[in-house]
């Protein structure tokens, strides 16, 4: 016949499960930044740069969206502000190997920033107030509005630093939209399916326990 739970019992069990719950949550906030940086390092030379203006194609915006359904919003938030950090100080894990506040500021600046600023949209698209996630529908349209939000941030930032610049000949804003955005649509495409397919495995079992 089993034992009749104790109190303490059950308090050893809550402590037990906060503290796996609050070692995730450390593992994702780290790994996500280790993971992009990676990314970039081993995926150097597909750093492509993209005509006319030369932003270049990654593979960091699958690992953004990733985050934002392993992790959460606010978790997901800051591990990209760790990645800034840690590119900001001269760590070389932005797309190509860069590092610096020059990177920040410059032209590509703005997609960075929209790392960040992208995290909570997706969980307010894919979680229900109740903390399930929603289906197939709603993680394509998370997905999507998440690149949106990139792009939102980092097009008018290229516009305007190619404005402001002077050692690059200004651009218009059509121009920074077919430049900074129009040519990056497939690819978007290719990098959301991924993210989708993985994260309607991850995203429901990582929103009850981490987010």
């Amino acid at each position: 016949m089993p034992k009749p739970r104790t109190a303490a019992g059950s308090l050893g069990d809550a402590l037990d499960e906060a503290s796996l719950t609050a070692l995730l949550r450390l593992i994702g906030v780290l790994l996500f930044p280790i993971l992009m940086g990676l990314t970039c390092q081993l995926s150097f030379n597909l750093a492509i740069p993209i005509p006319p203006f030369g932003v270049p194609l990654t593979l960091q915006t699958l690992w953004v969206l990733l985050a934002a359904l392993s992790i959460g919003p606010r978790f997901g938030m800051l591990s990209m502000l760790i990645y800034l950090l840690a590119g900001a100080v001269g760590v070389p894990i932005f797309a190509g190997g860069e590092a610096g506040m020059l990177t920040i500021l410059g032209q590509t600046g703005g997609y960075l920033i929209g790392f960040v600023l992208c995290q909570p949209v997706v969980a307010a698209i894919v979680r229900r107030p109740d903390g399930a996630v929603r289906g197939w529908g709603a993680m394509i349209l998370a997905v999507l509005a998440a690149h949106l939000v990139i792009f939102a941030v980092g097009v008018p930032w290229l516009w305007a630093v190619r404005r402001l610049d002077p050692e690059t000949p200004a651009i218009s804003f059509v121009e920074a939209v077919h430049g900074g955005f129009v040519v990056f649509i497939i690819p978007m495409l290719i990098k959301a399916g991924v993210a989708v397919l993985i994260g309607r495995w991850v995203a429901p079992l990582a929103s009850k326990r981490i987010w």
